[in-house]
């Protein structure tokens, strides 16, 4: 017989998967759009979540630690111009509030509410999805913010500051996440877009 505790974990996994996928896929569609057909060529322009695993931060981390990520999809930067790679960055992040939009009108529409087991897997969805976007959007490389920035800059020195930065993007990731900015900056910008879209606080 399955704890709650382990019915939460195993509901995650289809939420985890899909939520993934679709932000991956957006990099790549918006990618192929502009004219880079690296991912279609590679085989990872696809909704198959099979595509988008990574070992260690789609299977092993979640096990862990309740965090991870997908295989990044690959784009060719070079061909893109500083406005395609903003688009391109920001298409992630953005499939994902799309998502949890919709799932928001949906969880309203039908009541979910009403219905605890399915409205909760409901808004579980839309936590992952509105945590996804918002984490992805924090301008600390490898995170797609830190792209975006990146595509706005104007002067070689501030480009140059940037790839400086850049070489230390996974340390400065790793004391965010190890000092509290999930806390500290995640978690309030999450609960902001709960009340926008008219939702139950999650936490």
């Amino acid at each position: 017989m399955l704890n709650s505790r382990a019915i939460t974990f195993l509901s995650t996994v289809p939420i985890f998967l899909v939520s993934l996928t679709i932000h991956e896929y957006a990099h790549g569609w918006m990618a192929y759009r502009y004219g880079d057909d690296t991912a279609k060529r590679m085989g990872r322009l696809t909704l198959n979540p099979l595509a988008h695993i990574s070992l260690l931060g789609t299977i092993i981390l979640p096990l862990l630690v309740h965090f991870g990520w997908a295989k990044p999809v690959p784009v060719d930067f070079s061909v893109l111009t500083k406005g395609q790679i903003f688009k391109v960055a920001a298409a992630g992040p953005a499939a994902n509030l799309l998502l949890a939009l919709l799932l928001a009108i949906i969880f309203h529409l039908f009541r979910l509410a009403m219905i605890p087991l399915l409205g909760n897997f409901v808004l579980l969805a839309i936590l992952f999805n509105i945590v996804l976007a918002v984490f992805n959007l924090i301008p600390i490389p490898p995170l797609d913010g830190s792209r975006m920035v990146y595509a706005r800059l104007k002067s070689p020195q501030a480009i140059d500051t940037y790839r400086k930065f850049s070489q230390f993007g996974m340390l400065i990731l790793i004391g965010f996440l190890l000092f509290g900015g999930f806390r500290l900056i995640v978690w309030p910008l999450v609960a902001v877009v709960y009340a926008v879209l008219g939702l139950p606080a999650p936490f």
